[in-house]
């Protein structure tokens, strides 16, 4: 017995021990939206593709409503790796590169189907790595819907929204978009809006059905336009650094269980938003308004201006890539 609590004392002196289990790679994804909103069931989505893919070697907790970060302060928590995985609106990206800002265009593209062929085509891919030299790297883009409008009366011709304070993303080209139409814009944090509109901080907003909805926006607006004017969709993006790093089974495993998560939200995105639309016509306490091609006309027009204004920081060949993928045959 001795000998065995000897040999035991000098295996253990000598280091060679029998090293513990690795311990997982833990995954922090915030964002800012409510799980039922389609970037919300995707990052589920995504944890349980990514946990099955790779038993033991991740796992990814997910945050959503701004629980760990508002849409604010997403970006540096990612920089500093308080948090691993974000999905910020691509509103938010200008600061970091003016490419982006192609997507803010009002009026660019017709429909979410040509926003998805420039999105999948080389341009748009090229995209997801626009920000790398800054320290971030896009894997995916998820689509929330096309823009509306709403405020406390029916805007249906660009002479409404004038004199009115409108929130909107920390973008510049959101900006300059509702002062082209002698608008107010104000840029507020997506957890602020609700209150903002209830005290008449602002007047109006712009956002998907799916996001009105679940935010609801129709007990504090009366009127909703369907304009279809913009597009919020999302940008998973990660810290460059940190995902460099990974091992390649689990760069690879987190890929495959991003595409499977953004399928998922692609295909809900559609069916979450017309469901809001509706929900929110049959609540009886806001009205929703559908624009003739005449008054849709019209809007463009007073707002291709900003094309023009933004067009040299993003590059002319982005927006004309952009501007083809309206006319691309559907597949």
């Amino acid at each position: 017995m001795r000998k065995i609590v000897f040999w035991g004392a000098a295996i253990a002196a000598l280091g060679f021990i029998v090293p513990a289990a690795a311990q997982p790679i833990v995954i922090k994804f915030s964002h800012v939206v409510a799980e039922k909103t389609p970037k919300g069931q995707a990052a589920l989505k995504f944890k349980e593709e990514a946990e099955k893919l790779l038993p033991g070697k991740v796992k990814v907790e997910v945050y959503p409503s701004s629980q760990l970060f508002g849409d604010g302060k997403e970006m540096e928590a990612l920089a500093l790796g308080d948090v691993q995985f974000i999905a910020p609106s691509l509103s938010k990206f200008d600061k970091f590169t003016k490419q982006l800002q192609v997507f803010d265009l009002p009026f660019l593209f017709d429909n979410i189907e040509a926003v998805d062929r420039f999105q999948q085509g080389p341009v748009g891919q090229k995209l997801l790595t626009s920000m790398q030299s800054k320290g971030f790297l896009g894997l995916a883009y998820w689509h929330n819907g096309m823009k509306q409008l709403s405020a406390k009366k029916p805007l249906l011709v660009p002479s409404d929204a004038k004199g009115l304070k409108f929130r909107v993303q920390a973008s510049d080209v959101l900006a300059a978009q509702f002062q082209q139409l002698g608008a107010n814009p104000q840029k507020l944090a997506f957890s602020e809006v609700y209150q903002a509109l209830q005290l008449g901080t602002v007047d109006g907003q712009e956002n998907t059905w799916s996001n009105c909805y679940s935010q609801k926006y129709q007990e504090v607006q009366s009127d909703f336009t369907h304009t279809d004017h913009g597009v919020i969709d999302y940008m998973v993006v990660t810290n460059a650094s940190w995902w460099k790093k990974l091992p390649p089974d689990v760069q690879a495993g987190l890929k495959k269980a991003m595409d499977v998560a953004t399928k998922l939200n692609n295909e809900v995105a559609g069916k979450l938003n017309a469901d809001a639309k509706k929900k929110i016509a049959e609540s009886g306490s806001a009205k929703i308004h559908e624009l003739t091609p005449a008054q849709r006309a019209e809007w463009k027009k007073a707002m291709e201006p900003v094309w023009a204004k933004f067009e040299g920081g993003i590059g002319k060949d982005i927006v004309d890539a952009a501007k083809k993928s309206n006319g691309a045959s559907k597949s």
